[in-house]
Order: C-alpha cells, then structure tokens, then sequence
C-alpha cells in the first residue's frame, strides 16, 4: 500500500487528504440523519396528546424542540398557533428551511470532492506522463525502469481519484435523496398539525404514539 503511495508522487497527498475528509462526511451523515433523530415516528401522535390533555407547557415544547429536527419544526408552529393559520405556516416554513440547511450540512463538501478527487487523479496522469517524455528527451527510450516509474504514477493517480470520487458520489446522491424523503414526510406532519389546530381536519381518535 505505501509503496503503491509513494509511487504515485505527491498528487497522492491531496487524493488521501480527499478521501479521509469523504469518510469523516459519510460518517457524519449517516449518523446524524437516522430516522428515529431526524423524524421519530408518532412523535406527532404524541403531541396531539399532550394538546388533548391540555399537557403542553413550556418545558415539553423545549423538549419537542431539542428532541429531532421534527420535533423543532413541530414546536415552532406550536409556540406561533395561537397567532393564526399564516402565521403558523410561516413560522413552520421558517424552521423548516432552518433543519433543511442543517440536515444539508457538508454535503456539499462531499460532492466537491466527488468532482475534484477524479481532476486530481488526471493531473496526476498528466504530470506522470510528463516525467516520461521528458525522459525520454534526455535519454531516449533506453532506459525503461526510469519510463515505467512515470507510467506507473499516471496510472496509481488516476485509479486514486476515481476510488474516492466513486463513493463519495455514490453517498452524496444516497444522502440527498434521504433528506427529499424525509423533508416530505416532515412536510405532511406539518400540514397536520396546521389542520387540526384550525379546523380544516377532524380527528376523532387519538393518534397511535
């Protein structure tokens, strides 16, 4: 493995520095955008159970809006209810973008890296191949341990960038897809919500919790 390194030159320092900060990401995300952290099931069920035995009080609120990125959206539009339909939309629309830019957090990163790692593999190639004409200018075509050094490093950087750029894209569209779902789901919670309090849905049993 370390030969392999160092055998292909220093654009190898930039593609393992890539590849560390890919891992760290995917990580990261696969931790903090679990389902029952991001959007807990029948955590709406709960709420409506508390607004039914009149057991919402600030201490729970604080505690629905620090248990999941539902739980925040949920709790704005609680604290912003008694205020009227606009405005507790808003103030959910408002906490909404607030979870989704957390939710979104590094991936952008991640798919920097899944586009760059591959340019930095051919620069690599580039430099490699440059090393081999210009021993060739100075040598001829002799020498062919000092050719297949240089071969061997356009290939080594090449191969390096597409092993970290293929995951971190692969993971990058994963965890972007997750976080469409769940802001749909998180989405029809809210509109829930926002109906029972005024009005527009009847319900005539409590939710499951």
């Amino acid at each position: 493995m370390f030969e392999l390194i160092y055998a292909g030159g220093w654009m190898m320092l930039p593609i393992l520095l890539s590849s560390v900060i890919a891992l760290a990401i995917i990580f990261e995300r696969f931790v903090a955008l679990r389902a029952n952290k991001v959007a807990p099931e029948n955590l709406l069920g709960q709420v409506w159970v508390w607004i039914k035995n009149d057991q919402l009080d600030g201490g729970k609120l604080k505690a629905l809006r620090e248990s999941s990125h539902l739980g925040a959206i949920l709790a704005a539009g609680l604290v912003n209810s008694r205020h009227g339909r606009d405005i507790m939309k808003e103030a959910i629309e408002q906490a909404a973008s607030q979870v989704i830019h957390e939710m979104e957090r590094f991936l952008n990163a991640l798919g920097t890296i899944a586009a760059v790692a591959p340019l930095m593999g051919l620069l690599g190639t580039v430099l490699g191949m440059i090393s081999v004409f210009t021993e060739i200018m100075s040598q001829g075509t002799g020498n062919a341990g000092s050719l297949a050094g240089g071969i061997s490093q356009a290939l080594i950087t090449t191969a390096a960038g597409l092993f970290v750029a293929i995951p971190a894209l692969i993971a990058h569209r994963i965890y972007q897809r997750r976080i469409d779902d769940m802001v749909v789901h998180m989405e029809q919670e809210a509109v829930k919500l926002v109906d029972v309090l005024h009005g527009d849905r009847e319900v005539t049993e409590t939710p499951e919790v």
